[in-house]
């Protein structure tokens, strides 16, 4: 695992070649979701890989997995701060050209944020159960989290995958159920998004309806939705080769 340091604070990542490479082929760099990081993605960044010929890059932003702690609590802006600002650092650093953006949860948000609130060059964005407002269930399953961090052996079971466990939980539980957090949102970013976008939701996802997905149609200018039966907020994990299967499909239309 190498890092990058990016406005002082030092990111874990990965490049992943594919066993494919498909020449000219734009990199696909991964975000993950609220509770995520490098090594918690698995092996699926390398299968998305190997199947488009593209080269997978996967990253943990600050506080999460073997990257720089972050300050907390989290302001209400925070994933504005790594869109707008950290990751487009980020792709630079990495001499990153126009690649995919692929976000899952938060990272999706984060991705969308990217694509329409800066200058960014990229070739399209993938958002995978994203967050563009804040949504009842998504208030109620956040709760039910916070009882099973005390409760169970949820501790446990993340701390392998992070440095400082509880300050990512509390990071993303504490903010998300914070009174303040209500009114977040990120539709004013859809219209200003140029590259085609794909966005995947699960038809039984917990944190949040297809209402997300739909308002990311309504509003951005090239949007293919992907509704997926019997899968919850993870598609990667319930769907995972229907995933792939449709960002094979995406990459080929992009990368033509």
């Amino acid at each position: 695992m190498k890092s990058v340091n990016i406005n002082g604070t030092h990111l874990e990542y990965v490049r992943l070649p594919s066993a494919h490479p498909r020449e000219g082929a734009p990199a696909i760099v991964f975000l993950h979701e609220g509770l995520g990081s490098v090594s918690m993605w698995r092996d699926f960044p390398q299968k998305v890989a190997d199947a488009t010929g593209c080269e997978a890059v996967v990253y943990s932003r600050a506080g999460y997995g073997r990257s720089d702690p972050a300050p907390l609590p989290r302001a209400v802006g925070y994933m504005h701060d790594e869109g707008l600002a950290v990751l487009p650092a980020l792709l630079a650093a990495l001499d990153l050209d126009r690649p995919i953006l692929f976000g899952h949860s938060d990272g999706g948000s984060i991705a969308l944020i990217c694509a329409g609130g800066t200058d960014t060059p990229l070739a399209g964005v993938i958002a995978m159960a994203p967050h563009v407002l804040v949504e009842d269930i998504s208030v109620k399953s956040i709760a039910q989290a916070k009882v099973a961090w005390t409760t169970t052996d949820l501790p446990a079971r993340l701390g392998k995958y992070h440095n400082d466990v509880d300050a990512v939980f509390r990071g993303w539980n504490d903010i998300w159920l914070h009174q303040d957090f209500r009114a977040w949102n990120i539709e004013e970013y859809l219209p200003r998004i140029a590259v085609p976008v794909m966005a995947i939701q699960g038809e039984d996802d917990e944190y949040g309806t297809m209402d997300q997905i739909e308002r990311i149609d309504a509003q951005a200018k090239d949007v293919e939705l992907v509704k997926l039966a019997d899968c919850r907020h993870s598609p990667h994990k319930d769907q995972p080769q229907a995933v792939i299967d449709a960002v094979v499909e995406f990459v080929e239309r992009i990368a033509q």
